[in-house]
């Protein structure tokens, strides 16, 4: 099975200092990737790179086989790749408004029924007049990836999804998490500091350490015998930075 992305000698740097060398990288299609790693490693500045925010230094990004000139991604390409970030910024309007947007700027101008069904998916129901700001957390987290889901993305990119959100949010969200993959075969790729979690929803995890990728490994091999020392001495709970 053909990689969606595959990264080779890709490295990011900032004001002089590297974040990202990674030697290679590969996602596969239908697949749930945790990234995992302490603040700082990289992870967010991954996600980034793969959703064409920002470009690599060196190195290359393919994405379907195609290789990817971030300076000029098609939009084709562009739409089908979503990012949910940590702390979403929502627009100013409903909770059906924020659903509605992106279903518009792609010419759909009559989205309700997919608006009804992501909101009873996520719970939201009750809430579809709700001005967005008057969101707890946990809910304003619940309408971002709505908002996400509902343009159908091939690969739906996820930072610290369920951060600092109760364990009812949390759970709402990784079961949708889930249940998307399974049904659509979406690939996603899911920063977390949880490992606990990484270990519930993904294929694969891979270790991140001062923005390299320290191991890849399938979830069971990954917690239970790992080949690193400090992906050992991680998944134990033990400092390795």
């Amino acid at each position: 099975m053909a990689p969606v992305y595959q990264l080779a000698n890709v490295t990011k740097a900032y004001s002089g200092r590297q974040i990202l060398h990674i030697n290679q990288l590969d996602i596969y299609p239908g697949e749930i990737l945790a990234v995992v790693g302490p603040s700082g490693a990289g992870k967010s500045t991954l996600l980034r790179l793969l959703n064409f925010l920002e470009a690599p230094d060196s190195g290359s990004i393919y994405f379907n086989q195609q290789p990817i000139n971030h300076q000029n991604v098609p939009l084709e390409i562009r739409r089908t790749v979503t990012t949910v970030f940590q702390n979403p910024a929502l627009l100013s309007g409903s909770v059906t408004a924020n659903l509605l947007f992106g279903l518009r700027l792609r010419g759909q101008n009559d989205g309700q029924k997919e608006v009804d069904e992501m909101l009873e998916r996520f719970g939201l129901a009750a809430l579809r007049r709700s001005p967005a700001h008057a969101l707890s957390g946990g809910e304003a987290q619940r309408v971002a990836l709505a908002r996400a889901l509902i343009l159908k993305p091939s690969v739906l990119l996820l930072d610290e999804p369920t951060a600092n959100l109760d364990p009812y949010n949390a759970e709402m969200i990784e079961s949708v998490i889930r249940g998307i993959n399974q049904a659509h075969q979406t690939t996603i790729v899911l920063v977390t500091h949880n490992i606990f979690q990484a270990r519930r929803l993904a294929d694969r995890v891979a270790l991140m350490l001062n923005g390299e990728i320290i191991e890849t490994a399938d979830t069971q091999t990954f917690f239970e015998n790992p080949r690193d020392s400090r992906t050992r001495r991680f998944v134990r709970g033990e400092m390795v930075w």
